[in-house]
């Protein structure tokens, strides 16, 4: 993963739980880094150690900080990298979901090596999709719920987000079923 993603942790963790909690998760994980550079690619070993020794220190669950790591990601990493390509990618939740796979062909572009995940939207109607989650990466479906919850934030709009199939095997593949209500229609 790019050393954004472990920014990314160290910056949650230091926000919610303060500088000492983030040494001590560092040191914890075998993690030598002090500094991680957005641009550079790291070994997802170091991530994946970075979270395990942050359940283990803040006595949360991995899916649970992975799911606020997702969060933190939408509200915060990426509207302070990218946020232009954010509010280009659509005005409505909707509309940002069915264009993530162009909003990551455009972050390919920027991140070369990049091997982000592939999403993909089935079943769009008025109020609800399916989003289709792969990843060659796995146990990060959590991470994926906390940036619909980012997302819903993000476009003040309320979501409700249910896991409907997993797949482990091979590439990761999960199916999420993300609903909202839409704006009642405004009379003319």
């Amino acid at each position: 993963m790019y050393g954004m993603v472990n920014r990314a942790v160290q910056e949650l963790i230091t926000h919610e739980f303060g500088e000492s909690r983030w040494l001590q998760i560092r040191q914890m994980a075998g993690v030598e880094d002090e500094i991680f550079v957005s641009t550079e690619p790291y070994p997802d070993e170091i991530t994946y150690r970075l979270v395990a020794a942050a359940s283990e220190v803040l006595g949360l669950p991995s899916a649970r900080i992975l799911e606020q790591l997702g969060r933190w990601w939408v509200l915060q990493t990426a509207q302070q990298g990218y946020g232009h390509l954010m509010k280009a990618a659509g005005r409505t939740l909707a509309d940002f979901l069915v264009n993530l796979p162009n909003f990551h062909t455009r972050i390919e572009m920027m991140y070369p090596g990049l091997r982000p995940p592939e999403f993909e939207c089935t079943d769009i109607l008025p109020g609800s999709l399916k989003l289709h989650y792969r990843s060659h990466r796995k146990g990060l479906a959590p991470f994926v719920t906390g940036l619909l919850q980012g997302l819903g934030e993000m476009f003040a709009t309320a979501i409700q987000i249910s896991a409907e199939e997993v797949d482990e095997g091979g590439d990761a593949h999960h199916v999420f079923h993300v609903s909202w209500k839409t704006p009642p229609e405004h009379a003319l």
